[in-house]
């Protein structure tokens, strides 16, 4: 590849469909039992204790959903995928080299779902739920993103 074809202008456009490709290739499977454990372990947790209500139910469900999204965000940044390893190079170079804003998908994600899963299934309010999902999807940006510098700087 000559110098001159990696320094292509990308517009800001194309440069969302490269971070929403991108995060697609992360590994999903592992992601969705990763995240089905943890929730299912915090639930299990809350059950012994006693406590049961849709607000545990919808705790879990959004720690299932914070380690789901962390762990396939954090494999699409460092370019660890379920598929065949052979297809996809160069979004997945992309993808390590941007890893913010690949995070940027992921954290995207878990702020609707949790704003979703917290206002059906418990009663807080609006701005409340908003807050929480904002931090849970800054969360997942911090881990994705900082999995991505990181694990670009060992490579070096």
């Amino acid at each position: 590849m000559s110098r001159s074809s990696r320094n292509i202008a990308v517009s800001s456009a194309e440069k969302r469909q490269l971070a929403v490709a991108s995060a697609t290739l992360g590994p999903w499977r592992p992601a969705a039992v990763v995240g089905a454990l943890g929730g299912g372990v915090s639930l299990a947790l809350h059950l012994v204790q006693g406590h049961f209500g849709l607000g545990i139910l919808s705790g879990a469900i959004s720690i299932a959903a914070l380690l789901f999204f962390c762990v396939g965000g954090a494999g699409a940044v460092l370019g660890y995928s379920s598929r065949g390893t052979g297809r996809d190079r160069r979004l997945r170079r992309w993808a390590r080299s941007h890893p913010w804003q690949v995070a940027a998908v992921p954290a995207g994600l878990m702020f609707l779902s949790d704003m979703i899963i917290r206002q059906v299934l418990t009663s807080q309010g609006f701005f409340s739920t908003i807050w929480t999902g904002l931090w849970h999807g800054a969360v997942v940006a911090a881990v994705v993103g900082g999995v991505g510098v990181f694990g670009a700087a060992r490579r070096q």
